[in-house]
């Protein structure tokens, strides 16, 4: 998987590392249901490695109903209980009550707002927010502003480092450094703000 410039914490060893990166990480997703699934494994992600998350990701589907909010909102103790039970996924019971708990808040976004997807966009203006420098960062006032108006929703493992992390993997925030080929590529796209 050589022959690229990828941002530092790519393991070019690593196949499906690479890809995700080369094709997803940081592409703006405009899509309801691809924002929500990357949403609902963000936050499962916290405290595990991303890669982790990605091997597991096809469980994931499974197990949640092909992320299905409405459906993983009306979830109950035995579907929890089973959930428990599934290798596919990470058994944690406070991340699964949680995103039952967000699937609910997710749903009274797209109430509120149309979609759950354009109302993140909206905190950064619709448009992908690129930081001047390349220093790696864990968090941003963008993150910090998010995460404080989804736990005063009601929502769970919303951090600001976990809404970071989603804003980067979902192209809200274009952090592929500048020497990784992704980055220009991802800025001729759409047009993007500073930070």
């Amino acid at each position: 998987m050589t022959g690229k410039k990828r941002c530092a914490w790519v393991d070019e060893s690593n196949v499906l590392y690479c890809e995700y990166h080369d094709r997803e990480w940081g592409v703006p997703l405009r899509d309801e249901q691809r924002f929500y699934e990357l949403f609902l494994l963000e936050t499962f992600q916290a405290g595990l490695s991303w890669l982790t998350i990605l091997k597991k990701r096809e469980g994931f589907r499974k197990a949640f109903d092909g992320f299905d909010a409405e459906k993983i909102a009306c979830y109950d103790q035995e579907k929890i209980d089973a959930l428990l039970t599934d290798p596919g996924i990470i058994r944690c019971r406070r991340k699964i009550e949680g995103a039952i708990v967000n699937a609910r808040a997710v749903l009274d976004i797209r109430r509120e707002f149309g979609s759950f997807c354009g109302y993140i966009w909206s905190f950064a203006g619709g448009k992908p927010v690129c930081s001047e420098d390349d220093v790696p960062r864990s968090t941003s006032p963008l993150s910090d502003r998010i995460s404080a108006e989804l736990k005063r929703r009601g929502m769970r493992y919303v951090g600001s480092v976990t809404v970071y992390s989603f804003l980067q993997a979902a192209g809200v925030v274009n952090d592929h450094e500048k020497t990784c080929f992704r980055r220009a590529e991802l800025a001729c796209r759409e047009g993007e703000t500073k930070e």
